[in-house]
């Protein structure tokens, strides 16, 4: 140590702690335990009680809230909206709810979800309460299909729910017409259902319209039951007059279907489940009866046949027996020539047949023909000028005879009658335009002239005047006549008269100038016989008149 080291100071004495270790459990641990446990139960008891979240795809989260929008069904709440979001592609919404414990078995894939709000649809107002309580997502549960928790809302709330009580049927048409979803029902003008769904075929060529019938209807629909289109207003005319038909005002407005089953029709047994039918345009279609046997017959017309359409009547006798299948326009590029080519189809069974007959159709027909049957062109509506296709029987038609041709006979045809007038004046105009009207036009001038120059002439005057003359001579002598002669002709007639009556008492039966009269009559009568017998032997022997009638002998 030197003599500039400076002495340190002595370091502070601290007393130390004697640490013991204490043995058994201390009270203070007894509090946090306790909040754990009932923390755990707490736990347990919110995830036990608490219900499935499922996620429901909108298109618009429009009227909807999260923590505030409801879930329900049948006016109970089951849930709330908990999250509202936007999904990952921007084209719908994603809506979050919780719903209540108990509904897990009724989210299934035909579970259905949807918003309701005020609607105006077709022939109905629905979710008017909702512009006062706001708007609600609704449920429609079902037990049926593989469980999720992920479902795609409807846009629109469905017609009929899952658990109500009826039966659901397909019809095919070949357009959807008027129907909306929503579109009634009805059977004998009393609504059964609605219709809750509709779609175009793959192939476009079709509609499968999806109708609901409530219970106790869907037992009327049968096997052989006819839907068809309800909708509009059917106006037909008839012999009775103008009728006009609807189901209710609201098909009118809306469209809507209408079944049943055609009169004198076996019912059949009770249709199934999606039971596939067609829907008929009218209720005509619909109760037309339907033949099996369809014959088929072909017919050219040289004439127009603007106004004949497929589907146009065959009648035979004012009575429909078929109708137009097809028609085509044929020309002859060679000829320069066309034709209209009409496919008929006949159904046999609109023929009530008498007797037996085991010909053939070719044979029936060409004996028919034979008689004068023969296709024509006929009017059968005034008003739009549509056409028909009439067969009759002709006596006065022309030789025809029945060809095939390919798989179909041929039948004859004539032109319409007003074809025949047309051709007729036609011929007439033609022999018109041939005739010398110039030359008969002059010669008949030159004889209205000669005889306006006969009658202005002074010698017709004065032969007018002699005639005049001598008929005032005729009447002057018609009145001598009358004055003077008349007197003594009555006269004349008077003793004419009194002869007669005199002759008359004079031969009437039993009076002595009858028997004298008849005495002289017999007399007269066996002269004339003498002398015809003195001829007679003159005759023989003409040389009695010199020699006698003895040496005549």
């Amino acid at each position: 140590m030197t003599d500039t080291e400076t002495p340190r100071a002595p370091e502070p004495q601290f007393p130390e702690a004697l640490i013991a270790e204490r043995s058994g459990f201390s009270i203070v641990w007894l509090i946090p335990l306790v909040a754990a446990v009932v923390g755990a139960w707490l736990a347990y008891k919110a995830l036990s009680e608490k219900g499935p979240t499922v996620t429901i795809t909108f298109q618009s989260a429009a009227g909807m809230e999260a923590g505030k929008t409801r879930v329900k069904y049948k006016d109970v709440e089951v849930g709330k909206v908990t999250i509202i979001g936007i999904g990952e592609d921007l084209s719908h919404v994603v809506v979050t709810a919780q719903l209540e414990k108990g509904t897990e078995p009724y989210l299934t894939e035909q579970t259905q979800f949807w918003v309701v709000r005020a609607r105006i649809s077709a022939g109905q107002v629905t979710g008017l309460g909702t512009l006062f309580s706001g708007a609600y997502i609704g449920i429609a549960p079902a037990t049926e299909g593989r469980k999720t928790r992920h479902f795609t809302g409807l846009e629109r709330p469905p017609v009929v729910t899952a658990d109500e009580p009826g039966r659901h049927f397909t019809l095919r048409a070949q357009r959807l017409s008027s129907l909306e979803i929503g579109a009634p029902v009805y059977f004998r003008q009393i609504k059964a259902g609605e219709v809750v769904g509709y779609a175009l075929d793959d192939d476009g060529k079709a509609v499968s319209i999806r109708i609901f019938v409530r219970d106790p209807f869907h037992r009327l629909v049968r096997g052989n039951t006819r839907f068809w289109d309800a909708g509009g207003v059917d106006v037909s005319l008839s012999a009775d007059g103008l009728k006009v038909e609807t189901e209710s005002f609201v098909s009118l407005m809306v469209g809507g279907v209408s079944f049943d089953v055609p009169p004198q029709t076996d019912p059949g047994a009770p249709a199934d489940e999606d039971q596939v039918f067609a829907l008929f345009e009218n209720r005509e279609a619909a109760h037309r009866k339907t033949y099996a046997e369809r014959e088929y017959y072909l017919a050219y017309f040289t004439e127009s046949a603007r106004g004949l359409t497929v589907g146009a009547p065959v009648e035979l006798a004012g009575i429909k027996l078929g109708e137009v299948e097809d028609v085509a326009l044929e020309v002859d590029v060679e000829q320069l020539e066309f034709r209209v080519r009409v496919l008929m189809v006949i159904e046999p069974g609109r023929a009530v047949p008498i007797g037996i007959s085991e010909a053939t159709d070719a044979e029936r027909l060409t004996r028919l023909v034979e008689k004068g049957l023969r296709a024509q062109l006929d009017v059968a509506n005034l008003l739009t000028g549509q056409l028909l296709v009439k067969l009759d029987i002709h006596p006065d038609a022309p030789p025809a005879t029945v060809r095939r041709e390919g798989d179909y006979l041929v039948v004859p045809t004539i032109p319409t009658t007003l074809q025949r007038i047309t051709t007729s004046l036609t011929r007439v105009l033609h022999k018109l335009e041939r005739t010398p009207i110039e030359e008969i036009a002059g010669e008949l001038r030159d004889t209205l002239k000669g005889t306006n120059t006969l009658v202005n002439s002074s010698e017709l005057q004065a032969s007018l005047r002699s005639l005049n003359g001598a008929l005032d001579q005729m009447q002057a002598l018609a009145t001598g006549l009358n004055s003077q002669t008349s007197p003594s002709l009555n006269d004349v007639l008077a003793e004419a008269r009194k002869t007669l009556t005199t002759a008359h008492s004079l031969l009437r039966d039993g009076s002595v100038a009858r028997r004298e009269l008849e005495r002289t009559l017999v007399e007269l009568s066996n002269a004339a016989r003498s002398i015809r017998l003195m001829a007679d032997y003159l005759e023989r022997h003409p040389e009695a008149l010199i020699q006698g009638k003895g040496r005549a002998r």
